[in-house]
């Protein structure tokens, strides 16, 4: 197995002023990079996924694995040119928490009373959408969930810019930086086109 560092999907400065350009290098270029030189190193001749190394792995495989995995969907959780929900996105996510202005307090609550490092995720667990946390690399069960976004709660994803103040952060992220068409089209994924003959 060769695992690579995936490229962000915006420039590192483009999250600015929310989280730094230095935050966004070091916790991509340093963090995940390391996950990533470390899994490489103790996967070498293995031919599985990434997915399937985090189902079976243990320890320090299961550890990198899951913090390569977390990060890459943690990049696409965010984008510079947030804006709100569609329609369509806002009645879902009203009908399960009552507004969207719920699920990101719930989501600043969750976040906040995390003990330690982990995560913060919005997920669909297939009857139901509903706010979860993790503890240090630990994700949902991808198996029997979908995780529809998330957000590092990881004292290298913000130390730099808010110090200890981690509600303040996830509020800062939540409002300006959240990846909602990400999420929308992970939940009501759109039908596929078919060409007639």
């Amino acid at each position: 197995m060769n695992i690579e560092l995936t490229p962000l999907p915006f420039e590192p400065s483009a999250l600015e002023p929310v989280i730094s350009e230095q935050t966004v290098r070091l916790h991509h270029g340093g963090h995940q990079a390391t996950y990533v030189n470390n899994l490489n190193k103790l996967l070498e001749g293995d031919t599985r996924s990434l997915v399937e190394v985090i189902d079976d792995g243990d320890g320090a495989i299961f550890n990198n694995a899951a913090q390569v995995w977390n990060h890459e969907f943690l990049w696409n959780s965010l984008t510079p040119k947030a804006s709100n929900p569609s329609p369509v996105l806002a009645e879902v996510l009203a009908a399960s928490f009552g507004s969207t202005e719920a699920l990101v307090a719930g989501l600043i609550q969750a976040g906040t009373t995390q003990f330690g490092s982990g995560w913060a995720w919005l997920v669909n667990d297939g009857s139901s959408l509903q706010i979860t946390t993790t503890g240090n690399a630990e994700l949902p069960n991808i198996s029997n969930c979908q995780p529809l976004l998330t957000i590092d709660l990881w004292e290298h994803a913000y130390y730099l810019d808010y110090q200890n103040r981690r509600p303040e952060y996830l509020e800062a992220i939540l409002h300006n930086l959240i990846n909602w068409q990400q999420a929308e089209d992970l939940l009501l994924p759109k039908p596929v086109k078919t060409t007639r003959n």
